[in-house]
Order: structure tokens, then C-alpha cells, then sequence
């Protein structure tokens, strides 16, 4: 008599494929809040948690601005519905151990703390610092849900010397100052999310050039990690090589974009490369950091 594979009793696949939709989702929060700002929607629902005070739903006179706005707000229920399932699946699951429990409560109490922050950005008409924080739990989010992902799969780090690993953890910390930098950019520039935004002061030339020495920092430690990672790992390797291309491509989307008075369509793109240089980061880190990793089959342990 076969088991039905679900809720009741998930497997490995079942609780894996639930990480992935974690990972997803946040990721699409990232580029569906940034059209939210590119489309000057940002105020599109001019309070919170009510689209307006007198309803929780825009109306006609909001025009476009206010269904995109509250569009973005509805996929917190997608977020939330998501983060339940993911939840179940991994703590019915028997191979989950205590830290993967802990992990995915954790992230599931981001996605409510997430429309706060974004709710205390529309009640302080969107500024600049408060946005920035919205745009940086994803972030944390998206780490945290590649870390899930690789904890169920049950990886294993490769065996790394101390250089390696410090090498790693440091361009790790460059790579997240990187993206906050990004964020200061974006609070210095044009795209406020609406008319009237307050944008934080700092001149977007320099505070652009900061940026991209950061940059360049970041893409040499990370030719560094592959140079150094090839012949004993190759599997961090890899891995280092697949940031260092996303790092590249999200350098020549970010220097158009500069060049060319930042079209929506590049920022939007940047935005997207962003999120994909957290999840690859984050997966080279913990190619080299075994105890963040469950590498033992604890599903057939526990089963046997």
C-alpha cells in the first residue's frame, strides 16, 4: 500500500520543493516592489494598512498607480500562504533537524515583519532609509531561504583550509555592502517611488562612485576565492565562478544604466541580478561551512 506524499507525510522532495517556492516568492517580491517604485506607484495606496482611509481596496481615482501599488501588497498573502506551507512541510517532515525548524519559523515571521516595514514606508512617504530596510529583508530572506534549500538537500561543504574559509567569509561581507550600497544609490537617485519622496541628500555621482569601487573590491576577492578554491574544491569552485559572472553582468547593467539616465527596464534588471548575486553568495558560503549544512541522511536515520 503506497504513502501519499504531502502535508501529512512529506519527504525530502515534498519539503524541498516548498524551499524552492520560499525562494522564489521573495525574489519576486524584490522585482515587483522595485516596479512599485520605477512606475512612481510608491503612494499609489496613500496609507497603510488601508489602501485609503476610508477602504482597503484602491478606488478609480487612484488610477494605475493604485492598482499596482495594491497588487504588490496582495502578493504578502502569496508570501504568507507560502511561508505556512513551507513551514508544515518541513516540521512534519522526519528528516528535518532543529535548526532547519528554527530556520523556517524564523523566516516565516520576516514576511509579516516585512509589510510593517513597508507600511511604515508608505507612512512616511517613502523614505529613502526605510525603503532601503524594506529592500534588505528580502535580501535576508532570499539567504536565508538558499540555506533552507541546502540544508534539506542535505549538501555537504567541501573540506576548505582556514585562508579559504576567512577568504570566502570576507568577500561574503564585501558582497552584502555591495547591495547596502546599491540601496543608497537608489535612495540618492530619481526613481523615489513617487512625485514628491524625499531622497536622502548624498550626491548620487559620489555616492555612485562608492558603489562601484566597492565593486571592484568585491569582484577581485571573488577571483581571488576561485583562484584559490580550484584545485582543492572544486565544487566552491564552481561556485565562486558563478558569482564572479553574476557580479559582472550586474557591473555592465549598472554602468548602462548610469550611462543611459536609468531606464526602467535595466533597473529593474539590476534589481533581479541583485537577488541572484545574495542566493549565489550565499551558496558559495556555505560551500565551504559544513556546520551550517546537514550532510548525514537524517530521513533514513530516523526511519530505519
Amino acid at each position: 500500500m503506497g504513502v501519499t506524499v504531502g502535508f501529512h507525510t512529506p519527504d525530502r522532495r515534498f519539503a524541498l520543493r516548498w524551499a524552492w517556492a520560499s525562494l522564489v516568492a521573495n525574489a519576486a517580491l524584490v522585482l515587483t516592489g522595485g516596479l512599485v517604485r520605477l512606475t512612481a506607484s510608491g503612494l499609489g495606496c496613500p496609507t497603510w494598512p488601508k489602501c485609503t482611509d476610508d477602504s482597503f481596496v484602491p478606488h478609480r481615482a487612484l488610477g494605475i498607480n493604485g492598482v499596482i501599488e495594491f497588487g504588490n501588497r496582495m502578493l504578502t498573502y502569496v508570501l504568507v500562504a507560502i511561508a505556512i506551507g513551507t513551514f508544515f512541510a518541513v516540521w512534519r517532515w522526519v528528516g528535518a533537524d532543529r535548526s532547519m525548524r528554527r530556520l523556517v519559523l524564523l523566516m516565516g515571521l520576516g514576511i509579516p515583519l516585512q509589510a510593517v516595514i513597508g507600511g511604515i514606508s508608505v507612512l512616511t512617504d517613502l523614505n529613502p532609509w526605510i525603503v532601503s530596510l524594506h529592500l534588505l529583508l528580502s535580501m535576508v530572506l532570499i539567504a536565508a531561504a538558499v540555506l533552507l534549500v541546502m540544508q534539506i538537500r542535505g549538501a555537504a561543504a567541501e573540506p576548505v583550509d582556514v585562508t579559504q574559509a576567512w577568504l570566502v567569509r570576507v568577500t561574503y561581507v564585501v558582497l552584502w555592502a555591495v547591495v547596502y550600497l546599491g540601496t543608497i544609490v537608489t535612495g540618492s537617485g530619481p526613481h523615489a517611488g513617487a512625485a514628491d519622496a524625499p531622497r536622502n541628500g548624498l550626491d548620487p555621482a559620489d555616492i555612485s562612485q562608492l558603489h562601484a569601487d566597492a565593486v571592484f573590491l568585491l569582484v577581485g576577492l571573488t577571483f581571488a576565492c576561485w583562484l584559490v578554491l580550484r584545485g582543492s574544491a572544486p565544487v566552491a569552485a564552481r561556485s565562486a565562478l558563478v558569482v564572479l559572472v553574476v557580479e559582472l553582468a550586474q557591473g555592465l547593467i549598472g554602468y548602462v544604466q548610469y550611462a543611459t539616465d536609468l531606464p526602467i527596464a535595466l533597473v529593474a534588471a539590476h534589481l533581479v541580478g541583485a537577488s541572484v548575486l545574495i542566493a549565489a553568495g550565499t551558496h558559495l558560503l556555505l560551500a565551504v561551512s559544513p556546520s551550517r549544512l546537514v550532510p548525514t541522511d537524517l530521513e533514513g536515520l530516523r526511519q530505519s
